[in-house]
């Protein structure tokens, strides 16, 4: 195996995009430089790849999010413990235990829906927008805008 950056022929989805020179990368993906991807070539990856979104996952139901607070190591020996207090005749220790194991689940529950709640508002958040142009439909003159890293890009942002 040689050491180095791959040719095109190597490329496959597992292999490190990054560590390819940018023109091998555009004539891989079929672009070009100046005027990214024809309309024809978009909308055929758009049909043969889809859009560019990431696939939303249902957030787990409140006994899945249970299930992981009580399905701890400490926390089921707190609950044997409690069940040996409690054999043993000692209702005070029995219920303190049982009190506890209760509150931090439920904090932990609490706690696991806020942050699912904050990381799915994050992950639509946006703070600008960038428009791409393809084949000079951008309404500017097909030449690459900010030029990036070497004009590595595929595809350009055109500043309206």
């Amino acid at each position: 195996m040689t050491v180095g950056t791959p040719s095109t022929t190597e490329i496959t989805d597992s292999n490190s995009w990054y560590a390819l020179d940018p023109g091998a990368t555009v004539r891989y993906l079929n672009s070009s430089v100046e005027h990214g991807l024809s309309s024809q070539e978009a909308e055929r990856r758009l049909h043969e790849y889809g859009p560019n979104q990431l696939a939303e996952s249902k957030p787990p139901t409140f006994w899945q999010l249970l299930w992981e607070q009580l399905n701890s190591f400490v926390i089921i020996m707190l609950m044997v413990a409690a069940v040996i207090s409690a054999a043993l005749g000692d209702f005070i220790e029995a219920a303190v235990i049982a009190a506890i194991v209760v509150l931090n689940a439920a904090l932990g529950v609490i706690q696991e829906r806020r942050a699912e709640q904050a990381g799915a508002g994050q992950l639509f958040h946006t703070d600008g927008e960038a428009h791409l142009g393809l084949a000079g439909l951008d309404g500017h003159d097909g030449g690459a805008q900010g030029g990036g890293a070497g004009g590595a890009g595929v595809a350009h942002v055109v500043d309206d």
